[in-house]
């Protein structure tokens, strides 16, 4: 008779995944992933059938942490105050977790990703997207595609963040100017 999962188990293969992705790239064995997760490599495969489902799972999970810190926008804002508190989530997630962030840079260029995965991805980051779509909505880039809109300001993002972790001295002085950067871009 099978053993019965682990909730636990299957969040420390999580957590190793993304450590070993993060320092060896999408090519690290499963082994390296169930050594650092603590469990044998058959158990790793107990818990997901391939490695591709444990990359899809990895991903899937990775943008649902990234979505849910900018959970809690107050509505009782101004549109302003609202953008620079999703900002602020959004920085400290990232530079909190270099891991976490440098494993999904490298699932969200991944073919191992699929379209599926992908899909429920954009639905659980849809009240991001939504965010944007309306803080975007009457700015200079209005007229771009909405996906266009995103990935430019992502991009300042990305930047900032980089700019925060390598001199974390100055990381509040880097977020408010990548702000600033990003709300000129969007109004």
């Amino acid at each position: 008779m099978a053993r019965p999962r682990s909730d636990d188990k299957q969040t420390a293969i999580l957590a190793g995944a993304t450590r070993v992705i993060a320092s060896q790239g999408l090519g690290a064995s499963t082994a390296a992933i169930a050594k650092e997760s603590g469990v044998s490599n058959g158990s790793l495969f107990t818990y997901f059938d391939t490695k591709a489902d444990l990359l899809n799972q990895l991903y899937i999970e990775l943008k649902t942490e990234m979505s849910s810190v900018i959970d809690g926008i107050p509505a009782d804002h101004d549109l302003r105050e609202q953008a620079l508190y999703m900002w602020t989530q959004w920085m400290n997630w990232a530079a909190s977790f270099p891991e976490k962030r440098r494993a999904l840079a490298l699932l969200n260029v991944s073919d191992e990703v699929t379209p599926e995965s992908r899909q429920t991805a954009r639905q659980v980051m849809s009240g991001v997207r939504e965010f944007m779509r309306r803080i975007t909505e009457n700015g200079p880039m209005r007229e771009e595609p909405l996906g266009l809109r995103v990935a430019l300001l992502n991009g300042v993002a990305e930047a900032t963040i980089d700019y925060m972790m390598q001199d974390p001295a100055n990381a509040d002085k880097h977020r408010m100017v990548g702000f600033e950067a990003f709300w000129r871009m969007v109004v």
